[in-house]
């Protein structure tokens, strides 16, 4: 891109009523950013979702002096960055409507044919959800995926720290710029980090971490990769939000569970509840459920014997015929072993926080 291009964009970010969908709108109506500038604002008006509000200050000469400014921040720290058109801007990011115009980064980061997934949850991390990180990471990482997180307090360090332990390459995505970090504990990882990966965000040398700009933040790690793992939540939190973005994205979506008694495992038994995530006990049932074993010879994460003792009789029926079946619907499970709805439902829940079964869509279950 040439430099009145780039500050043509910078200046689409600074103007307020224009979010990243309306800019590419007005972008791909008139061209290029320098064109929706020279263009009329009658002209513009024509744009669907645009209106004489949107326009407000369109013309002020200090989103020019912004957007100038940031450029020249840019030139000088040598900031690298992708416009949302470029070969380089990041492959699932670019099927994401509300992607950002412009996306700055640091660091050594390789997307190429590479397994991408999110790690997110609580910064209020408890040992269960640590333990969990490592063993993920233990697991997966013979298949050298990248971990993209939050680099947040709690299981988006955890998760980012065991990636870096086993030579994983980690993105931490950001809700400032990258002329600060925070939190500021945090930047002893950062050299590291870089020298295996790096950084994403969309906000400018201006930006300050506002509680805001870490919602924003969200839909960036949700749409960077193929998948989205939630660790531990509560019942509300930022994790969540990012659980939705990644449904919103048609991404698959990974829950652990936990205990119904544990505060910061609420937020993900109840994504599995209601159906609004797989549930995630091993790296194998994320690695079966994306396809990525899914060969000739593959086969599906297998289940633990032990666990299999512990079954009841409704569940030991239950399974044995989905075993012998295949994904079949609740009301024909039901019908099929004589157990009423309410009851296959709820065993249904039971087994698959065992690991037993996984919900489909179209309220259909499959053993695993």
């Amino acid at each position: 891109m040439t430099e009145s291009e780039i500050i043509a964009a910078l200046r689409l970010q600074a103007i307020p009523n224009i979010g990243n969908v309306l800019a590419k709108r007005m972008i791909a109506h008139c061209g290029s950013p320098t064109a929706v500038f020279e263009d009329k604002i009658h002209h513009l008006l024509k744009i669907d979702g645009i209106g004489i509000l949107t326009l407000k200050g369109f013309h002020n000469a200090n989103y020019i002096d912004e957007a100038e400014a940031e450029y020249n921040y840019l030139l000088k720290e040598k900031i690298a960055f992708s416009y949302f058109t470029d070969e380089d801007y990041p492959e699932y990011l670019k099927h994401c409507a509300d992607r950002p115009i412009l996306l700055f980064k640091s660091g050594n980061i390789d997307l190429k044919n590479r397994k991408i997934i999110s790690v997110v949850g609580t910064r209020n991390v408890t040992g269960y959800g640590v333990d969990f990180c490592e063993s993920f990471i233990e697991e997966i990482a013979p298949l050298n995926p990248i971990i993209v997180s939050g680099f947040a307090y709690g299981v988006d360090i955890a998760i980012q720290k065991a990636a870096m332990e086993k030579g994983l390459q980690t993105i931490g995505c950001l809700a400032h710029g990258l002329n600060q970090i925070y939190p500021k504990a945090h930047k002893k990882y950062v050299s590291t980090i870089e020298k295996n990966g790096g950084f994403f965000t969309e906000f400018w040398s201006t930006s300050s971490p506002d509680r805001e700009n870490f919602l924003k933040r969200n839909r960036i790690i949700a749409g960077l990769s193929e998948a989205t793992v939630v660790v531990e939540s509560a019942e509300k939190g930022g994790s969540l939000v990012t659980a939705d973005l990644a449904n919103g994205y048609n991404r698959e979506v990974f829950a652990v569970p936990g205990r119904s008694t544990d505060k910061f495992s609420k937020g993900c038994n109840d994504l599995i509840k209601y159906q609004k995530a797989h549930i995630l006990t091993s790296a194998a049932e994320l690695i079966y459920n994306l396809g990525w074993e899914l060969e000739e010879n593959a086969k599906r994460p297998s289940v633990q014997k032990k666990l299999f003792a512990e079954l009841d009789e409704t569940e030991q029926s239950i399974y044995h015929y989905l075993q012998s079946t295949g994904k079949q619907l609740l009301d024909l499970i039901a019908l099929e072993c004589k157990i009423p709805v309410f009851k296959v439902s709820s065993t249904l829940f039971n087994m698959e926080m065992k690991g037993l079964v996984r919900p489909l869509p179209g309220k259909m279950f499959e053993a695993i």
